[in-house]
C-alpha cells in the first residue's frame, strides 16, 4: 500500500509547477481528479517540448500529467460548478496555480472551499504571492528567474546573466507545495483541521538560493562574481567547475590545491601556497588546470584522481548515463500506458518506499476521460478516495 493511497486530490493546476505537485502526490498514492476545461484542456497540453507530440497532446503533458484522470467542467456553467463543488465536499486535497483572485471569482478561494469541507488541505501557487506591486505578473519560469537574481550565478564572468536549462522555479515551487500539503494532512490527523499552503514561484526560487543569499546578506551586499574561467559556483574558489580534456570534460569539486598539482604532476599550482589565493586567484588557477587537462583524456586523470579520493567525475551525456552500469541499475525509467498509441518512456517518481520503487503504468489522460466514472461515483455517493 503507497502512503497517500484513500486520499482524493482535485487539482485545478496547469501547465508545470502545480500539475508536477499532483503528480508526485500521485505517485505516493493519491487519486488526482484533474479538473480541465472542455475542449482546451490544461494549456500545457500545447506547449511542447522539440514539437514532440503524443496522442494529439505533448510529451511535456504526458510526463508530467500521468498517473491522473480528467474531469472536464466549465466553472461558468452553474451544473458543472455544482459537480465540482460536490467533489470538492468528499476531497482531502485541493491544488490550485491561478493568478491571485480567479478562483475567487469562480467561487472556489480558500474561505468558500473551507466553509463547504473544513477538512480541506487548500494548496496554492502564485507567480510572486499575493500581495505586492507584482501579485498579477505573469508566473511564469524564466521571468521568475529573471528577477530572483539566479541567473546571475551561471555561466562566466564576461557572459550576460545565464538562466537554468530547466523550469527550475516551477519546479521548485511543486516540491514546496508537496511538501507544505503533507505537513497540513500530518496535521489534518492529528487535530481534524484541514489547512491553507500558499507558495510562490518567486519565493520558491530565492530559497533555492538561501546558501548564496545568506553569504551576500553578510558579506556587506557584495556582488556575486562569477569565474571568467569554467565558472560553476559563484563563490566557490579554484579549482571548482568542468574542464576539457583530451578525450571529454572532466568535473573538479572543491580540492586541496597543492595536493592536486601533485597528482597530476602540474608544477605551476604548487605556488599557491595560501589557501586564500584559491578564491583570489581562481580565474589564474583554472586557466593553469585548462591548459594542463588538455593533454591527457579523461580516463586518464581519473585513474590517478579517483584512487586518490579527490573529487572528481566523468561528465556524461544522457546516453551515457543510461548505457552505464550505474544509470541502469537505479531503474529511473519506466513506461506508462500498454496501448502502443500512447506508450511514453519516462522518469519514475525517485523517491522509495519500505524498499519499493513507486511506479505505475497510468497514462496521461484525455480531456474529461473520467467523466462518466466520476460523475457515477458522485451519483451513486461513493467515497472517490480509492486509486484506480
Amino acid at each position: 500500500m503507497k502512503p497517500l493511497e484513500g486520499l482524493l486530490v482535485v487539482d485545478f493546476s496547469q501547465f508545470l509547477s502545480g500539475p508536477s505537485a499532483s503528480l508526485r502526490l500521485a505517485d505516493l498514492g493519491a487519486r488526482v481528479i484533474k479538473i480541465e476545461r472542455p475542449g482546451q484542456g490544461d494549456l500545457c497540453r500545447q506547449l511542447y517540448i522539440s514539437n514532440l507530440m503524443l496522442d494529439g497532446d505533448s510529451t511535456l503533458f504526458h510526463s508530467i500529467n500521468r498517473n491522473k484522470e480528467s474531469f472536464a467542467a466549465d466553472l461558468k456553467n452553474p451544473h458543472d460548478l455544482a459537480q465540482v463543488r460536490k467533489l470538492l465536499a468528499r476531497a482531502d486535497v485541493l491544488l490550485q496555480n491561478f493568478r491571485p483572485g480567479i478562483m475567487d471569482k469562480a467561487g472556489l478561494g480558500y474561505e468558500a472551499v473551507a466553509a463547504l469541507n473544513p477538512r480541506i488541505v487548500y494548496g496554492e501557487i502564485t507567480g510572486y504571492g499575493k500581495i505586492g506591486p507584482w501579485r498579477t505578473k505573469p508566473g511564469q519560469d524564466l521571468l521568475v528567474q529573471s528577477l530572483s537574481g539566479l541567473p546571475w550565478l551561471n555561466g562566466d564572468a564576461s557572459q550576460p546573466p545565464v538562466p537554468f536549462g530547466l523550469a527550475v522555479s516551477d519546479m521548485m515551487a511543486g516540491a514546496q507545495l508537496v511538501q507544505g500539503v503533507l505537513a497540513c494532512l500530518v496535521r489534518r490527523a492529528i487535530t481534524a483541521r484541514g489547512g491553507y499552503v500558499e507558495v510562490s514561484l518567486l519565493e520558491s526560487t530565492l530559497d533555492l538560493q538561501f546558501e548564496v543569499l545568506t553569504t551576500w546578506l553578510n558579506d556587506g551586499h557584495q556582488p556575486p562574481r562569477r569565474s571568467e574561467i569554467n565558472n560553476a559556483h559563484a563563490y566557490l574558489g579554484a579549482p571548482y567547475g568542468i574542464y576539457q580534456t583530451a578525450g571529454g570534460f572532466l568535473a573538479l569539486a572543491m580540492q586541496p590545491i597543492l595536493r592536486l598539482g601533485t597528482l597530476l604532476d602540474c608544477q605551476p599550482l604548487l605556488a599557491f601556497t595560501d589557501p586564500a589565493t584559491l578564491f583570489t586567484q581562481r580565474d589564474r588557477i583554472k586557466q593553469i588546470l585548462v591548459d594542463h587537462l588538455k593533454t591527457r583524456t579523461t580516463a586518464h586523470w581519473l585513474s590517478i584522481l579517483e584512487p586518490a579520493d579527490i573529487w572528481c567525475a566523468d561528465v556524461f551525456t544522457w546516453q551515457q548515463l543510461f548505457d552505464h552500469e550505474a544509470g541502469k541499475s537505479l531503474e529511473m525509467i519506466q513506461t506508462v500506458n500498454s496501448n502502443p498509441a500512447r506508450a511514453l518512456q519516462t522518469t519514475r517518481c525517485p523517491i522509495r518506499i519500505d524498499g519499493e520503487l513507486l511506479l505505475s503504468p497510468k497514462s496521461a489522460p484525455r480531456i474529461g476521460e473520467h467523466n462518466q466514472q466520476i460523475t457515477e461515483e458522485i451519483k451513486a455517493g461513493n467515497s472517490l478516495r480509492l486509486s484506480n
